[in-house]
């Protein structure tokens, strides 16, 4: 399997800054507790000094949504959305000790970061416009198809596991208690991302060879090495 980026998705944010991380062998009873509550303290401490609108990171990604047609209030990325919810309820659900772990490091780094169940998709992987004919399975099971244009996670089977680029996750593909082999992708657009992403990177894979005791392969990609192979 690849995973990739399109050509015209690096033309038209030439700021992207993708990292990817993959791992076999994940199980659903990891102890990630002390390493979610650090990321989580961590997201609160910034949001103290202001809300998460104010954030580059954000702001970067808001000003992406607009250039694809969207209202970036009305579809947020990953990351504003969890911090958002940590900000309004001051804590962030559990759901699986992977995905736990992700949304704790999305948020101290203001960068939205994917999980995907690597089973669960068919050839490779890669971010592109959509032409419209993508299917995408929501959390619910209803099928919908992605608008042309619109910035998706598709795989060669022509299914769709995210919609607006970092808005929305497929329920296909998500994690699952009898997940075990994953996919991680963290992207930053915002002018510190360079810098930024790869120690997102750092901490996640480190938090991660913690809590299942195993090392997973990552790289950060560039326009001119764009592809993962799994």
């Amino acid at each position: 399997m690849e995973f990739r980026h399109a050509d015209a998705i690096w033309r038209d944010h030439p700021a992207l800054v993708p990292a990817v991380l993959s791992l076999g062998g994940v199980t659903p009873d990891a102890e990630v507790a002390p390493a979610v509550a650090a990321f989580t303290e961590a997201a609160r401490a910034r949001l103290a000094g202001g809300p998460e609108s104010g954030f580059p990171e954000i702001q970067a990604w808001r000003r992406a949504f607009t250039a694809q047609g969207l209202k970036p209030t009305q579809y947020r990325c990953a990351s504003e959305s969890l911090l958002r919810r940590l900000r309004r309820e001051g804590d962030l659900p559990a759901l699986h000790p992977l995905v736990d772990l992700c949304n704790a490091v999305s948020a101290a780094f203001a960068v939205p970061v994917a999980a995907l169940d690597l089973d669960r998709i068919d050839g490779d992987l890669e971010v592109r416009y959509a032409d419209g004919t993508e299917e995408y399975e929501t959390f619910g099971g209803e099928l919908e198809h992605p608008d042309p244009r619109e910035v998706v996670f598709a795989d060669t089977a022509g299914r769709a596991h995210a919609r607006r680029w970092t808005n929305r996750q497929s329920g296909r593909s998500a994690i699952r208690p009898e997940t075990s082999r994953v996919l991680v992708v963290a992207e930053g657009l915002h002018a510190t991302a360079a810098a930024d992403v790869p120690k997102l990177l750092d901490a996640l894979a480190g938090a991660i060879a913690g809590a299942w005791a195993a090392v997973p392969r990552t790289a950060v990609l560039r326009r001119d090495e764009p592809a993962f192979r799994i």
